[in-house]
């Protein structure tokens, strides 16, 4: 049987570092109101001319570098995005023209925050079945051009950037499960009200921003992620305590550190990496996973539990051994 570990990681941030003193002109914020309810100090924001698969080539350049995978050796493209360079092509499609490169298959996967794990969860099912022996995971969005700049609630919180993996078919196992879900009863709570086939004349008019109620937002993402962590681990026969490290999707510490203090696991074996980079929605966990091993702490051998909650709503969970 066919399994799929990480060969590598990548990652991507734009230049332009926006902290909160920079609100404070734009909106009724402060620096210290930021930071009390969601742990944010700065966030990333892309070019006017940057895209999207700009982006998310940086990310699987350095992946594939770390990996020491040539470009050539990819048979499977997938990006997480809800903000795609264009309605069509597909992003991964105009990443792999300019990784120059072809014939395989490339597609995005749309699921929100809970993007890259969707995305994981599709490439290690063709890793195993046979249908792909080393494919490029990528979670790369701009949100700062779906954000209403005048919305103290929500433009304070997203940032922009890209994290990406190499998935290589391996004879030990690596990803040892993944586990999405979706209930699009919630709709409402965290959405962009305008799209392709319904409100296009919104998007026209750039009246096409994320709406979010927070409060309820807040507590379906804390049930949802400890739920879901429950049932990665029994699936496992895991304990908290095996865990070397949680690897949350970062969209507020306090998420964040409820659904730690659920799991009985304490903040430093958590990877937050949300202060320095807000909610970069599906390019959280990779970016996160990046960070924590280019500074040595996830090491080749420990245990990581990713787990991530987004609009639909979307969520999901993977347990690897890096």
């Amino acid at each position: 049987m066919n399994y799929s570990s990480i060969a590598g990681t990548g990652a991507y941030l734009p230049r332009r570092v926006m902290t909160n003193k920079d609100f404070e002109a734009i909106v009724d914020t402060s620096d210290e109101w930021i930071r009390e309810r969601t742990g944010i100090k700065r966030r990333h924001i892309a070019a006017e001319d940057e895209t999207t698969s700009d982006m998310a080539l940086e990310a699987a350049l350095q992946a594939l570098q770390m990996a020491k995978v040539s470009k050539e050796d990819i048979d499977l493209i997938i990006i997480a995005t809800t903000t795609p360079d264009k309605v069509f092509p597909s992003t991964a499609c105009i990443v792999q023209r300019r990784l120059g490169i072809s014939g395989f298959a490339a597609f995005d996967v749309h699921a929100a925050c809970a993007g890259f794990i969707y995305a994981l969860d599709i490439a290690n099912r063709f890793i195993k079945t046979g249908g792909a022996r080393c494919a490029l995971v990528i979670g790369a969005e701009i949100y700062s051009r779906i954000i209403n700049w005048k919305d103290r609630g929500t433009c304070v919180l997203f940032g922009d950037g890209a994290g990406a993996i190499v998935l290589r078919a391996s004879d030990q196992p690596g990803i040892l499960s993944t586990h999405i879900h979706a209930d699009g009863r919630h709709e409402e709570l965290l959405h962009v009200p305008a799209g392709i086939s319904s409100g296009y004349e919104q998007l026209q008019q750039e009246k096409a921003f994320i709406q979010m109620k927070g409060n309820e937002v807040f507590r379906a993402a804390v049930g949802v992620l400890d739920a879901i962590a429950r049932e990665t681990l029994s699936v496992n026969g895991v304990q908290p305590g095996d865990i070397d490290w949680l690897i949350p999707h970062q969209a507020n510490l306090r998420i964040i550190s409820a659904a730690a203090r659920k799991l009985d696991m304490p903040m430093d074996r958590v990877v937050v990496t949300v202060d320095e980079h807000a909610n970069t929605s599906s390019a959280s966990i990779p970016l996160a996973l990046d960070v924590a091993v280019r500074d040595g702490r996830v090491k080749r051998g420990h245990l990581l539990l990713f787990e991530a909650f987004g609009a639909g709503f979307t969520w999901g969970s993977a347990l690897l051994r890096f």
